[in-house]
């Protein structure tokens, strides 16, 4: 047994010198309330069968004295702490005792990674439980990309295995609402049978599914269709915050009067298909408020004011009908007076991508005012293509400590997609791993390096080199000079074909030594030896990722050459029109092997196309 297969790390370990050779045929015996646990048990099952231990599941443990065999007790008087257990591991038996059926689950996930190495493992004894109780990742499906049924289902099992606890699909407008075809009809959405299936699906992996549906801000699939457009804040547009414009509706208006009943039409139909007793509403980002309709009342009241009176009302209608009310605090956090104003039964979702974000500060300001909270950190792999080691970790390192230290009662890793959610989705797995640890219990789990739990646990590669090569794509980002917010260099490039003139740290940054970067590490791909079952299809995507990113090393240096004057090399246009179409390709099929195809075209393969039409244009400039 090594000890590098537990994640997360445990926060009391006693190991003693002896171990236990465990038979090929071991039993396994439920003491109690075996309803909840069967499908945990039937997971220790297959797990404990690649250790090449056929486990038989019993809830007698008559006849079972003088032979090694496993108990489990989810309701054990000797674990106070909910979600907590204990695993000793003696020569004559195992013991999983818990304080309720979560723990014992837990347990079993933790007996399981001790069996990564075989049927031999060491004695001694695991106490465990974690720092926060909710512990959740929510995922983006409303930036083009809404998984298959079958990619959700293994994207649960891989939550389940960290001990993830909660669930969440960000929705804007992929859920197939009955009265509202033309707002989802082409974004394969998903239906209300699937919605009750999932939620079964991590019932039984103790994992939460909260229903979320953004209720305020970022509506703009909906504000376009004329049916809704009578809703919008500013239908015409309005000014970013940053500098810009932007010339689409976005927003529901506070000040018009049926916001409130087609919200509760929403709700009516979407939480009967989910047992939480939560509901993220999101409310965040409302960047156009005041700049048009609700223009006088925000001078009036103020923006604060106008903000919380309408989240108000939407949590009168998340309360009627038996919830609770989860929010993005982005808004509410810059004014004091109104964090105060909350009503005490809501949670506030603090949330940050930066390793640098504020939240000591914002998490003080939350307990000060008596509101529960989350802390809600990232992955950092939107905008980047292959993510932002360093900063993800960081971020969640922050983000874990400072809400454990001002008693936030959750942690949310977020995987956003803006722009087309062009990352492949094993990027996302070592900082959902990171993630999962801290929230777990951060002292313990701090430094952890969970390189190696990721090669032999998820991606079962005999070299254990592939997380190796994520981590070390993950800080490419380094090389490239210019640190952006909320993305990497390339990363926003890929995103500019329109704007790249105007971009003004384009001749800062170092496409050479970006390019030497991405070369390096990705050298580690022919070493790998993936035994998982999506492990060629991981090698492609990662590949494929890797061959984009060469790509736009080419494209940043001859635009560069572009800005000052000078035209591309003879055939540079050309080649990089041909490489776009071939990654571009090789991107759809990849695509559509995890992803549904709703959104792809519109949303996923948009940049090439605008960097392909950028290209032909400079090919036939007159130079």
């Amino acid at each position: 047994m090594n000890a590098h297969t537990l994640l997360p790390l445990p926060r009391e370990v006693s190991w003693q010198g002896r171990t236990v050779q465990l038979p090929e045929r071991l039993w396994v015996v439920a003491l109690r309330r075996h309803d909840l646990l069967l499908p945990a048990l039937r997971r220790f099952q297959s797990a404990a069968l690649r250790a090449g231990i056929e486990v038989w599941l019993t809830a007698s443990g008559a006849g079972l004295a003088g032979m090694p065999h496993v108990v489990v007790d989810p309701q054990s008087d000797a674990v106070d702490r909910a979600q907590g257990y204990e695993l000793a591991v003696d020569p004559e038996r195992i013991t999983i005792a818990a304080a309720d059926p979560a723990g014992a689950a837990y347990g079993l996930t933790t007996l399981a990674q001790l069996l990564a190495g075989g049927r031999e493992v060491r004695c001694g004894l695991i106490r465990d439980w974690p720092d926060f109780p909710r512990r959740g990742v929510m995922l983006d499906i409303s930036r083009g990309k809404v998984p298959t049924m079958a990619t959700l289902c293994r994207f649960v099992d891989l939550l389940a295995d960290l001990k993830i606890n909660e669930f969440q699909l960000y929705t804007e407008h992929t859920f197939a609402y009955r009265e509202h075809p033309e707002v989802w009809q082409a974004y394969s959405p998903m239906t209300g049978e699937e919605i009750m299936a999932l939620d079964q699906y991590c019932r039984e992996r103790f994992i939460d599914l909260v229903p979320n549906q953004n209720s305020f801000g970022h509506m703009t699939q909906w504000l376009i269709h004329p049916r809704y457009r009578h809703m919008a804040e500013a239908p015409e547009g309005f000014d970013l915050p940053w500098g810009g414009r932007r010339n689409e509706p976005y927003s529901l208006s506070p000040e018009e009067p049926s916001v409130i009943p087609f919200l509760a039409g929403l709700y009516d139909e979407l939480l009967p298909h989910f047992t939480s007793q939560y509901f993220n509403v999101g409310c965040d980002e409302t960047f156009d408020l005041g700049q048009g309709r609700s223009r006088q009342a925000v001078a009036e009241r103020g923006e604060h004011a106008v903000y919380l009176e309408q989240l108000l009302k939407i949590h009168r209608l998340v309360t009627e009908r038996g919830r609770t009310m989860q929010f993005w605090g982005d808004i509410i956090i810059k004014h004091p007076e109104a964090v105060a104003q909350l009503p005490k039964d809501v949670i506030a979702l603090e949330w940050g991508y930066e390793a640098d974000h504020p939240f000591a500060e914002r998490c003080a300001e939350y307990a000060r005012a008596g509101i529960s909270f989350y802390v809600c950190p990232g992955t950092s792999t939107w905008m980047s293509l292959v993510g932002r080691t360093d900063n993800a970790l960081g971020n969640m390192r922050s983000a874990a400590e400072h809400g454990l230290r001002h008693g936030a009662v959750g942690f949310l890793n977020t995987v956003w997609g803006d722009y087309g959610h062009q990352d492949y989705e094993p990027v996302a797995y070592l900082p959902l791993a990171y993630g999962a640890a801290v929230s777990w219990a951060v002292e313990a789990n701090r430094v952890a390096d969970v390189r190696p739990f990721l090669s032999r646990m998820v991606f079962q590669d005999r070299a254990e080199a592939i997380a190796g090569v994520l981590y070390d794509l993950g800080n490419t980002y380094l090389a490239a000079g210019p640190r952006l917010h909320n993305a990497s260099v390339l990363g926003r490039l890929f995103h500019s074909a329109a704007t790249w003139r105007e971009w003004q740290v384009l001749p800062e940054c170092d496409f050479d030594a970006q390019e030497e970067a991405v070369r390096r590490a990705a050298a580690g791909l022919d070493r790998v030896d993936l035994r998982c079952a999506q492990g060629p299809l991981i090698l492609r995507e990662l590949r494929n990722a890797v061959r984009l990113l060469l790509l736009l090393c080419e494209l940043g240096r001859t635009l560069q050459g572009v800005r000052k004057g000078s035209p591309p090399a003879p055939g540079a246009a050309d080649r990089l029109i041909q490489e776009l179409e071939a990654v571009a390709c090789a991107h759809r099929e990849l695509w559509l092997q995890r992803n549904r195809p709703g959104g792809l075209e519109e949303m996923s393969m948009k940049p090439f196309r605008a960097w392909q039409a950028e290209l032909r244009r400079l090919q036939s400039y007159r130079w």
